[in-house]
């Protein structure tokens, strides 16, 4: 089971681990100062001897690495700004699905929509939903009405302070 704490911390108290069997003592009682099991001080000395890596093993970062890598995520950006007219689509707004058909054209990569979700997520990207409106919607209409004829039905009280309350 993993330890409770972040990977940063739990890196610490690794290395802190190793510090103290380094000042030669026992891993009984290395264990006990690091809240950790015998048997774990004694994984962590025996990896510690083998794993000479460039990288330490805290700063790994946990899970499958993406297949997109940092550019071609500026260049998926890029794509998605230019909108979805630009991609070939009839209406200008994504959805996860032609978003994971656009990674597929541009880079051969399949991605799930739950993929996808994630991966916009990661690149600060937010999920906006678009706004309806009647295709017999006429805006000059609406703007007429909202300038001359709400503000005569509109209930509008004279003295300051007081509500107006209609039966």
């Amino acid at each position: 089971m993993r330890p409770f704490g972040t990977s940063e911390q739990v890196a610490r108290r690794r290395a802190r681990a190793l510090d103290l069997l380094q000042q030669g003592l026992k891993p009984s009682e290395v264990a006990r100062r690091v809240g950790a099991t015998r048997q774990s001080v004694n994984r962590w000395r025996r990896e510690a001897r083998t794993t000479k890596s460039s990288k330490p093993r805290s700063q790994k970062r946990p899970g499958r690495p993406s297949l997109l890598s940092a550019a071609k995520q500026r260049r998926l950006t890029k794509a998605l700004k230019g909108g979805a007219y630009a991609n070939g689509y009839a209406e200008d707004y994504w959805t996860l699905d032609r978003i994971a058909h656009v990674i597929w054209e541009l880079f051969g990569i399949r991605y799930g929509t739950s993929s996808v979700w994630y991966l916009m997520q990661r690149m600060g990207w937010s999920s906006q939903k678009p706004q309806r409106r009647s295709v017999a919607r006429n805006e000059p209409e609406i703007a007429h009405w909202k300038h001359y004829v709400w503000p005569q039905i509109k209930k509008v009280d004279e003295s300051p302070g007081v509500a107006v309350f209609s039966r």
